[in-house]
C-alpha cells in the first residue's frame, strides 16, 4: 500500500518545502503539482528538496515533463488530456508515467497507452474540487477489478472514510488537503500510513 502526498498549489516555495521535508520519510511519493508556479520556480523547489535530502525516487512531477527532465526526476504524472503517455514512454523508456482518470473508459485508455499506474478520483467530495460530487467507492472498485495496472484512489480521503477505500484493494491512496492543509502534516501522514498498514 502506497501513500502519495500531492501538493495543493497554494503555498510559497519555502512553506511547501518545509511541509514536504516533514513528511518525506513517511509517505511513499510526493507529487509536485504546482499549476500556478513557473517552470523556474518548480525547478528551484525540486533542487531545494534534493539538496535537503529528499530521495529523488520519491518525487513525482505533475504535468511538466520538461521540469522532470531538467531535474533528473524519472516520475511524471499526467492529466488524461495531457501529453500522450505512449509517446513519453517511447521517447523516455526509463520514465515512470502515471495518469489521472475519472471513469472506467479513461482508465482503459491510460492502460492501453502504457501508463504505469492510474490515479482515480475524486472518490469523495473534496475542497479542491468544490461542488463536484464524489464518484464513490463502487466505481473505484470496478476500476480496480478491471485494471491490470495499479490504481491509486484520490479525492476527499480522510482517516474516517479510508477504510471503505482500502476495502476496494487499491494499490494506495493519495491526499492533498489532509496533509498540505494540516496544522501537523507529519502527524497526520503517520496516522494515515499506520491505518493503511493495519497498525
Amino acid at each position: 500500500m502506497e501513500l502519495h502526498a500531492v501538493t495543493d498549489g497554494k503555498k510559497p516555495i519555502e512553506k511547501l518545502a518545509e511541509i514536504i521535508l516533514s513528511v518525506s520519510d513517511i509517505v511513499d511519493y510526493i507529487h509536485i503539482r504546482e499549476k500556478n508556479k513557473t517552470a523556474r520556480d518548480i525547478v528551484y523547489l525540486v533542487e531545494l528538496l534534493l539538496e535537503k535530502g529528499v530521495r529523488k525516487r520519491k518525487l513525482v512531477i505533475n504535468d511538466r515533463l520538461d521540469v522532470a527532465l531538467i531535474t533528473g526526476i524519472e516520475n511524471v504524472h499526467l492529466p488524461i488530456s495531457g501529453l500522450p503517455v505512449n509517446k513519453v514512454k517511447s521517447r523516455f523508456p526509463n520514465m515512470r508515467v502515471g495518469v489521472s482518470v475519472h471513469s472506467l473508459e479513461e482508465a482503459f485508455i491510460a492502460k492501453e497507452a502504457g501508463a504505469d499506474y492510474c490515479f482515480f478520483g475524486n472518490v469523495f467530495e473534496t475542497n479542491s474540487k468544490k461542488g463536484l460530487p464524489g464518484k464513490g467507492v463502487v466505481l473505484l472498485e470496478d476500476i480496480v477489478q478491471e485494471m491490470t495496472v495499479p490504481v491509486i484512489a484520490i479525492g476527499g480521503i480522510t482517516l474516517d472514510n479510508m477504510e471503505k477505500v482500502l476495502e476496494t484493494n487499491v494499490k494506495g491512496i493519495a491526499v492533498m488537503s489532509y496533509i498540505f492543509s494540516s496544522i501537523d502534516p507529519a502527524r497526520d501522514a503517520k496516522l494515515l500510513k499506520s491505518k493503511m498498514l493495519g497498525e
